[in-house]
Parts: structure tokens; C-alpha cells; sequence
């Protein structure tokens, strides 16, 4: 089982310049995350991005299911959020 603050950590040091919102019940999430590294990079490309930092705990199911949006910040204040 895992936490989101976990989850949160982990794309936050794995992602430049993250912000990261997370919520869950331990085994099922939905994160927001937004970084520039996402600028010019296809969605699919991106949830990859997410999964491969992920990977360890997906793996070993202790993350069972991840929703993602994933935004740049222009995106992101585009949207007023």
C-alpha cells in the first residue's frame, strides 16, 4: 500500500520543476502533475514518463492503478487551476 505523499515525492524528484497534487486510497490514485518537461511531448509519452518513474511500484503492486493528468504550465495556467 501506498501513500500518496509518496507518490507525490517521487514524480517531484523525478520530474523538473513538479508540481505534483495527489489523492488516492492506497492502492487507486489521480494526480495532477505539471512540469516543463512535458512541453512538446505527446500524451502518451508523458503517462510513460509517469509509469516508468512509477515502475518499481507498479511492478511490485503495491500501486495498483494510476489516473494522470499531466500538463505543462502554460497548460496548466491556461486553465486558471
Amino acid at each position: 500500500m501506498m501513500e500518496p505523499q509518496r507518490i507525490r515525492e517521487i514524480l517531484e524528484s523525478g520530474l523538473t520543476d513538479a508540481t505534483v497534487a495527489v489523492d488516492g486510497d492506497g492502492r487507486h490514485f489521480q494526480a495532477l502533475i505539471v512540469s516543463p518537461d512535458f512541453e512538446g511531448v505527446p500524451l502518451i509519452r508523458r503517462h510513460r514518463m509517469v509509469n516508468d518513474l512509477l515502475r518499481e511500484h507498479i511492478d511490485s503492486d503495491m500501486l495498483h492503478a494510476i489516473s494522470m493528468r499531466t500538463l505543462t504550465p502554460g497548460q496548466h495556467a491556461a486553465e486558471g487551476s
